[in-house]
């Protein structure tokens, strides 16, 4: 039916009906996940659901329908297969003409709803609301686990992290605190605060990303790829991860690092005091200044001084259990296959530890090779796109795509090819890929993070029952690392067939004079 429409009409009437059809089918599929998410965490405590001690009518607020795990589970199986699905249709459709009207309000608005609702999917948020306790009853959360705190009502709620101690940077620790003095004795109070401040930075952040481009096609991928992004609001602010806490801050600093070098440093240094990886995009803002020494230095001057003032108000050992993590290899990664710890044949783990950052490197390289350059402002030729590959001769990329595209490549290798990697991780990288141009990579980073997130159905071991224990003997351990592996196998075939792009644009004709009737080029 989509063909048949496609072909009425003349040029691009018939393409802006075929966008509009596209559109329909990736607002049903994105609302049914996003309904579906609401409705598990409006349910109340279940096998997705952790239990939330505190007083019936502090938020956040829910039924208790006491569910059963069979009926949550496949329900956010669903959502996640809708919203993977969903994402898919509404890459087709911005990229022929959908206009997305009403996108960026109904994923403000369900980002909204879902913070007044109970974290779903895992039990991470009963860690934070532990480690903020400790650190307000005057302990140390880098060297005192939650089982440390015998007795209290809060640290006696953590699930599978009871005996480790906080992983997360000293600004995290403090936005983990502040939740915990206004929640006090409070389990539901001190999570609500957690997810407050991180449905605040999910808005900031869609905020920061639509105001950085004027250009509608850009706001339309902005709209899908965060603010509507189902999978997203699944994991960042459903499952109230400190991650989006992070990216509010990377954002920015991509943001400002042109006129505000200084502040932008900072703020990829608190980025990092959040979690440490997200210093990744500090590559790509290095790349886009690489012939601005001045205002380099300033970046990366001042995100030193706040990264050390940070870790110095808590001091080193708080690096100690990231050097721990950094030895994890996670049961969905494709380096699980090989994990000689797990199997009696395989690599040892000192050899994955090294062996990943070579792929990483590998993989950075031809993304680099392979994502499109955005056109610089005013240098679009005639018939052209608004931004894509084939910028006119001599014109440079506009450094804030270079930083994104820069940065995209890097954040996205170390993703695909690090050892222990979580769905909500992908944040970051759907971030900067909100800034670039559309290509087929789009497709593999939403199939990316639809099977890893159909690994992890849910997240959290408590509630689910025996019966589903091939969810993780099965599909999170075999089924999902090798369709990772096949992924990223297409992923290396389709960067490697791939010309390398250049701001002169890809050989042939040049685009500033494009043949009568000519097609934008692929991208």
């Amino acid at each position: 039916m989509l063909a048949a429409r496609l072909r009425v009409g003349l040029g691009g009437q018939g393409v802006a009906v075929s966008g509009r059809g596209w559109g329909r089918v990736a607002f049903s599929a994105v609302g049914v996940a996003v309904g579906l998410t609401v409705l598990i965490g409006g349910l109340g405590a279940s096998a997705m659901v952790p239990r939330l001690a505190g007083a019936g009518w502090e938020p956040p607020y829910s039924l208790d329908v006491r569910p059963s795990a069979y009926l949550v589970i496949s329900m956010a199986a669903l959502a996640i297969l809708a919203g993977t699905g969903g994402l898919a249709a509404g890459l087709v459709a911005v990229r022929r003409g959908w206009d997305a009207r009403g996108l960026s309000a109904f994923g403000a608005l369900s980002a909204v709803v879902l913070g007044f609702l109970p974290p779903s999917g895992s039990s991470d948020h009963l860690s934070y609301a532990a480690y903020g306790r400790i650190a307000v009853l005057g302990l140390d959360p880098y060297a005192v686990p939650p089982e440390g705190v015998p007795g209290d009502p809060v640290t006696a709620d953590v699930e599978e992290w009871r005996g480790t101690t906080s992983v997360y940077g000293p600004v995290a620790t403090a936005v983990q605190a502040l939740a915990s003095l206004v929640g006090g004795d409070s389990v539901r109070l001190t999570v609500f605060g957690l997810s407050v401040a991180n449905v605040a930075a999910f808005l900031g952040t869609g905020w920061l990303l639509r105001r950085l481009w004027a250009d509608p096609e850009r706001r339309r991928r902005v709209a899908l790829l965060w603010t509507a992004n189902p999978l997203l609001l699944y994991h960042l602010v459903a499952g109230a991860h400190v991650d989006v806490l992070a990216l509010v801050f990377v954002v920015a600093a991509v943001v400002t690092f042109g006129r505000l070098p200084v502040v932008s440093g900072a703020l990829v240094g608190l980025g990092m005091a959040v979690k440490l990886p997200v210093g990744l995009v500090s590559l790509g803002i290095a790349w886009a200044l690489r012939r601005d020494v001045r205002r380099l230095l300033a970046v990366a001057g001042s995100a030193l001084v706040v990264l050390v003032a940070a870790y110095a108000l808590v001091g080193g050992h708080a690096l100690d259990q990231v050097r721990r993590a950094s030895e994890f290899v996670s049961l969905a990664v494709p380096w699980q296959l090989v994990d000689g710890r797990r199997h009696g044949f395989g690599l040892p783990r000192d050899v994955i530890r090294f062996a990943w950052v070579a792929v990483a490197v590998l993989l950075a390289w031809l993304l680099l090779r392979a994502l499109p350059r955005a056109y610089p402002a005013g240098a679009r030729p005639a018939g052209a796109p608004p931004y894509g590959e084939g910028a006119p001769p001599d014109t440079g990329e506009d450094a804030r795509s270079a930083a994104a595209r820069v940065g995209l490549a890097v954040v996205s290798a170390w993703l695909l090819a690090a050892p222990y990697s979580l769905p909500w991780y992908d944040g970051l990288g759907f971030a900067l890929l909100a800034m670039v141009p559309a290509s087929g990579f789009d497709g593999f980073a939403v199939a990316r993070t639809g099977l890893l997130s159909l690994a992890y159905l849910p997240a959290r071991e408590a509630g689910r029952p025996p019966e589903l224990d091939w969810l993780v003997t099965v599909v999170r351990s075999q089924v999902v690392p090798w369709a990772l592996t096949a992924l990223l196998a297409g992923l290396v075939w389709w960067a490697l067939a791939r010309r390398p792009r250049s701001p002169s644009g890809p050989a042939g004709p040049p685009p500033s004079a494009p043949s009568r009737g000519s097609r934008s080029p692929s991208r």
